[in-house]
C-alpha cells in the first residue's frame, strides 16, 4: 500500500477526477485547519431557522441539575431528549436591533438593524463572513438551504434572506434537492448527464482501493453507499412530483409540488438535512445555511394529527376565531389552549426533524476523533420570541454539536439578563478559525460555552 504521508487528498481528487469530495479518511496526509495548524478535527458550522416564534413557555428545560446539567427536557422538546448531552439550551437571548417577520429573519444573521428602503440588513451575515475566510478550503464555499416557502409572503425578500454579502447583497438560496446535490458532486462537464455520479466514479473508486487503508475502505463504501442511497431518493421524489403534476384527478385542495420538490413534506425536510450531512461528511463545505421555511410561513400542517390551520395563523394563538386578519378565513378553533397546544406540536415536529439531523451527524465517526456532530457547531432557532406577542424576548435557541471540542454539551444556560445573539456569531467565528473580537451588537463571545 502506498505510504500514508504520500497519499495526499489533492492526489486522490485528481485521481477521481474531482467528480466528488471525499470523507475524512486515516490515510490521507494530516489535514490543516484555519488558525488550528496541522490539527486533526474539522470544525463546521450551520445555522437553522424556523419563522413564527414558539407559544411562550414550551422551550425551557423539565428539569435542570447542578451546573446547568440537563437532566429531563419538556414533553414539546422531547424528540430532542436522547441527544440533550449534545445540546445547551441558553435563555434569555435577544436581539437588541432586528425583529419581527421580516426584519428579525433578515437581520438574524447579520445582528444589525434592516434598512427596507435600501434592502440591506446592515452588513455582512455570520455564514458569510466565514465563507470568505475559510472558503477557500473546501469545494463550495458555503451552502445556502432553503425549503420552498408557503404563503402570502413567500416572495417577500427580507423574508427569505438570512444570507448576505459582504457588499449587502441578499444570497439566493437552493430549495430543489436536486440541485444541491448536483453542485456538490456533479463534475463541471457533466452537469446535464443522467448518469449516476456512483456511476461515473465507480471505476476509478474501486482502483484506488489498494491505495488505502481497510478501514478506509470500509469508509469509502459507507460514503459512497451514502451518496447512491439519496441519489435514488431525490429521482424517487422527481418521479413522484411529475406524477402528481399529471394527476388531472387532483382537487383544487390538492397543492401540487414543483418539480423536484417532494410532495411529503417531511421527506422534504430530510432529503434537505441528508444533503447536509453529506455536506459536511464530504468536506463539500464547512458552512451552511437552511431556512425551514420564509420568515412568515403560512404552510399547512394538517398533515399531524390534530392539527389544523396555517403556521402563522397558529402562532398568533390568542385568538381563536378564526376571524382575524392572520387567519384563512375557513378555520377556527374551539379555545386559546387548543389553539396554543397545535401550535406547539407544529414546533415539536420540527424538533423531531432536527433530532432527525443530529441522529445522522452523530453516527458518523471522524478518523481524527469525535462524530460529525462533535466537530460540528449547530445554531437552532428563531427571530421571533413569543409568535403572538410578536417579541424579541427570550428567542429559542439551541446550540447542539461539540465544536471539534471547544463546547461544553448537555447544559442550560440561564442568563439573568438579556444576551445578545450575536455574542454566538462571534464565538462560531472565532472556533472556525476566523479571529474577531466583535460582529453585529457584540463585542465579545459567549464565554459559557466552554464554561
Amino acid at each position: 500500500m502506498k505510504s500514508a504521508a504520500k497519499l495526499s487528498r489533492r492526489n486522490l481528487l485528481r485521481a477521481l477526477g474531482a467528480v466528488v469530495s471525499l470523507p475524512a479518511l486515516e490515510s490521507l496526509a494530516p489535514l490543516t485547519t484555519l488558525g488550528h495548524p496541522r490539527s486533526n478535527r474539522i470544525n463546521r458550522s450551520a445555522y437553522f431557522y424556523f419563522p413564527n416564534g414558539i407559544p411562550r413557555g414550551i422551550w425551557h428545560p423539565e428539569q435542570v441539575g447542578p451546573k446547568g446539567r440537563l437532566e429531563r427536557l419538556n414533553e414539546w422538546m422531547s424528540p430532542l431528549e436522547s441527544f440533550k448531552s449534545d445540546l445547551l439550551i441558553p435563555t434569555n437571548i435577544w436581539t437588541p436591533k432586528g425583529n419581527g417577520h421580516s426584519a428579525g429573519t433578515a437581520t438574524w444573521l447579520t445582528g444589525q438593524g434592516y434598512n427596507r428602503r435600501e434592502v440591506n440588513a446592515g452588513g455582512v451575515s455570520v455564514d458569510q463572513l466565514a465563507a470568505e475566510k475559510i472558503g477557500h478550503q473546501t469545494l463550495l464555499p458555503s451552502l445556502e438551504l432553503s425549503l420552498k416557502g408557503e404563503g402570502f409572503f413567500s416572495n417577500s425578500l427580507p423574508r427569505n434572506t438570512l444570507s448576505w454579502s459582504g457588499t449587502g447583497i441578499p444570497l439566493t438560496r437552493e430549495v430543489e434537492p436536486r440541485t444541491v446535490f448536483d453542485r456538490m458532486f456533479r463534475p463541471p462537464s457533466g452537469g446535464a448527464s443522467d448518469r449516476s455520479v456512483m456511476d461515473l466514479v465507480l471505476a476509478d473508486a474501486k482502483s484506488l482501493r489498494h491505495r488505502v487503508s481497510r478501514t478506509d475502505q470500509a469508509r469509502l463504501d459507507e460514503y459512497f453507499d451514502s451518496i447512491r442511497a439519496l441519489e435514488k431518493r431525490i429521482e424517487f421524489s422527481e418521479i413522484q412530483s411529475r406524477r402528481m403534476a399529471q394527476d388531472k384527478a387532483l382537487t383544487d385542495s390538492l397543492v401540487r409540488p414543483s418539480a423536484g420538490i417532494p410532495g411529503d413534506h417531511q421527506e422534504y425536510v430530510r432529503l434537505m438535512m441528508d444533503l447536509i450531512v453529506l455536506a459536511f461528511w464530504s468536506d463539500a463545505t464547512r458552512v451552511v445555511t437552511f431556512m425551514l421555511d420564509h420568515g412568515q410561513s403560512n404552510r399547512y400542517f394538517n398533515f399531524i394529527d390534530n392539527v389544523k390551520g396555517t403556521w402563522h395563523a397558529l402562532s398568533h394563538y390568542g385568538n381563536a376565531s378564526g376571524m382575524t386578519e392572520d387567519d384563512d378565513g375557513t378555520t377556527s378553533w374551539d379555545s386559546v389552549e387548543s389553539k396554543r397546544a397545535m401550535f406547539a406540536e407544529v414546533i415539536r415536529w420540527h424538533h423531531r426533524q432536527f433530532a432527525y439531523l443530529l441522529g445522522r451527524l452523530k453516527s458518523i465517526e471522524e478518523p481524527q476523533g469525535g462524530s460529525l456532530l462533535d466537530n460540528s457547531m449547530l445554531l437552532y432557532g428563531s427571530s421571533l420570541g413569543d409568535g403572538d406577542a410578536h417579541d424579541e424576548r427570550d428567542l429559542p435557541t439551541l446550540i447542539a454539536g461539540g465544536g471539534a471540542g471547544t463546547i461544553r454539551t448537555g447544559r442550560q444556560l440561564e442568563f439573568v439578563e438579556p444576551t445578545d445573539l450575536s455574542k454566538i456569531h462571534v464565538s462560531f467565528l472565532n472556533r472556525l478559525g476566523v479571529s474577531v473580537t466583535e460582529f453585529g451588537t457584540a463585542d465579545q463571545d459567549l464565554t459559557e460555552l466552554r464554561d
